[in-house]
């Protein structure tokens, strides 16, 4: 059986209120818009770049 693709949990631990408009965006993107929403994410480039715009607003672990 192949290997499961890699998926990050990622929960949000900082209010997008009052941020840049590209931080808000990238937590709705993300599919985060309250705070201690958690989402199951795939480990892939372009959501590793938007995790990293957000790093100060988001907890991620590898799963």
């Amino acid at each position: 059986m192949a290997d499961a693709p890699k998926t990050l949990r990622v929960t949000q631990t900082g209010s997008g209120f009052g941020r840049k408009p590209g931080q808000q965006a990238t937590l709705i993107g993300l599919g985060l818009n309250k705070l201690r929403r958690t989402r199951d994410l795939p480990d892939t480039p372009s959501v590793r770049g938007m995790l990293r715009k957000v790093a100060h607003l988001v907890k991620v672990e590898e799963k």
